[in-house]
C-alpha cells in the first residue's frame, strides 16, 4: 500500500532548498536532506526528482501569495483594495524572503503557471473595479496599470528583502502608488487617503485587508 505523504516533509525540503539557494550552498540530493531526518528518496516521492523540486520550489512563493490573497476582503473603495493587495505582497516577499527570490527565476519552471497568473489577477481586477467606478479614466487598460503597480512593489522589496536599504524605504510605496493612480485619473486628495488606508496592513501582523 502506497505511503501517505506528509505535507511537512514537502514544506521542509522546499524551505530549505530556498534557504541554501540564497545562501549559495551547493544543491544537490544528499545536501538538500542532509540534516533533514529524511532521505534522498523523498525528493522522488515529493517532486519526482530535482527537476520536479525545483519546479516546486518556484512555484511555492506563488501558492503562498495566492493564498494571502485569498484570505483579504474588498471594500468598497477599489484604490484602497489594490493598494491592500500591493502591501500584502510586500509582507509576502517580507514573511518569505528566500521563496521571493526564486519566484521570478525565469531559468526555473514553474508547475502550474495558471496559477502563478492568477495571482496578478487579483490586481487586474481590482484596477477594472476602479475604472468602472469612475476613480480611473475610462481607456485605462487593467492590465497595464496592475503591472505598473506590481513593478513598483518588486522594485521596492527587491531594496529592503536582504537588500541594502531598511525597511522604512517601503514607506514610499505611498506617494508612488498615489502618483501613478493619479495619472491613471483619481482625484489626487481621495487618492491619497484610499492608498494610505490601503497602506496600513504593512505595518499590523497580517497584511489581510479588512472591509471599510
Amino acid at each position: 500500500m502506497a505511503r501517505t505523504k506528509d505535507p511537512a516533509v514537502r514544506t521542509l525540503l522546499i524551505e530549505r532548498a530556498a534557504h541554501m539557494l540564497r545562501t549559495r550552498e551547493p544543491i544537490t540530493l544528499r545536501s538538500l536532506v542532509a540534516g533533514t531526518g529524511v532521505s534522498t528518496m523523498a525528493v522522488y516521492t515529493y517532486f519526482g526528482g530535482m527537476d520536479g523540486m525545483w519546479q516546486a520550489l518556484r512555484q511555492e512563493g506563488f501558492t503562498r501569495l495566492g493564498a494571502r490573497f485569498t484570505t483579504m476582503t474588498m471594500s468598497t473603495d477599489p484604490v484602497r483594495d489594490l493598494t491592500a493587495l500591493i502591501a500584502a505582497y510586500l509582507r509576502n516577499a517580507l514573511d518569505h524572503p528566500d521563496l521571493y527570490r526564486v519566484m521570478f527565476d525565469a531559468s526555473v519552471g514553474l508547475e502550474d503557471l495558471k496559477a502563478a497568473d492568477a495571482t496578478l489577477e487579483y490586481l487586474v481586477q481590482a484596477v477594472l473595479r476602479a475604472r468602472d467606478t469612475g476613480r480611473f479614466h475610462a481607456g485605462t487598460v487593467p492590465l497595464e496599470l496592475a503591472i505598473q503597480s506590481w513593478a513598483v512593489a518588486h522594485g521596492l522589496v527587491s531594496l529592503v528583502a536582504g537588500g541594502p536599504l531598511p525597511r522604512q524605504t517601503l514607506d514610499h510605496g505611498v506617494p508612488m502608488l498615489t502618483a501613478l493612480f493619479v495619472s491613471a485619473g483619481d482625484e489626487p486628495g481621495r487618492c491619497r487617503r484610499s492608498v494610505e488606508h490601503g497602506w496600513r496592513p504593512l505595518s499590523g501582523p497580517d497584511a489581510g485587508s479588512q472591509p471599510e
